[in-house]
């Protein structure tokens, strides 16, 4: 089972942007050497996400005081009572996903920005909705600093989607909840793949991976998955 986003509480400070005591390349390219076997076991080859996350500094997205720990597999504090997600399962939602240069992907729950510049740093126009505001706040502000790629955030309740920037190639939530939102299927492109953690209690889901053909929609489920809950009009009432 892998876990994504938590509930951490008593982490009001966000994190840092400045330099980290450790070598932060050594470890974020022995991260991916380990990501590659993981997926390799699951029978899944990703070399593009795990070339974009070769890239992508996962240290600069936690706080300062975890750094050390930042390309371990493990989430960790991002403040505002979240984490980030541990990176294989960020690997595999991506490889899942099968994200293309050029597609426009809409990412239901920002946290720390980190899955959103994954998808970006694989060429994808990424459009990610947060409702929190100081975390979508704080996490607009360091991805405008960092500059990653092409990435647009909002602060708007994610079970609702982004109708006026529809169809996206590409939709992804990391947040679970009761069933899959429908304004999410009706934005999805034809064509499309929307990935989403769903079940029938609070952070116990299965990821499902849905596909639409001819206006028709095919579900597949990849397994068991903990994920926060996703809070909204088409998701849990919290």
């Amino acid at each position: 089972m892998f876990s994504g986003r938590h509930p951490e509480p008593g982490h009001a400070a966000r994190r840092a942007t400045g330099a980290s005591r450790v070598d932060p390349r050594r470890l974020r390219l022995r991260m991916v050497e380990g990501l590659a076997r993981q997926l390799a076991q699951r029978g899944v080859e990703a070399p593009a996400v795990l070339a974009a996350m070769a890239t992508v500094p996962r240290h600069l997205f936690v706080e300062e005081a975890l750094r050390a720990h930042a390309y371990e597999d493990t989430p960790l504090p991002i403040g505002f009572g979240q984490t980030i997600s541990q990176p294989s399962i960020v690997a595999l939602m991506t490889a899942m996903l099968a994200p293309e240069p050029g597609m426009r992907v809409l990412e239901i729950g920002t946290g720390s920005g980190y899955q959103a510049a994954v998808l970006a740093a694989m060429g994808c126009a990424v459009f990610s909705l947060e409702r929190m505001p100081e975390l979508h706040t704080a996490t607009r502000a360091l991805l405008q600093e960092l500059q990653l790629g092409a990435i647009r955030t909002y602060c708007r309740d994610g079970t609702r989607g982004l109708p006026l920037a529809a169809p996206f190639e590409r939709i992804i939530v990391t947040a679970g909840g009761p069933e899959i939102p429908a304004p999410l299927l009706d934005q999805l492109a034809e064509g499309g793949i929307l990935l989403i953690p769903v079940g029938s209690r609070p952070r116990t889901q299965r990821l499902l991976r849905v596909r639409k053909r001819q206006g028709r929609t095919d579900t597949e489920d990849l397994g068991p998955v903990i994920f926060v809950d996703l809070v909204g009009d088409h998701g849990w009432r919290h």
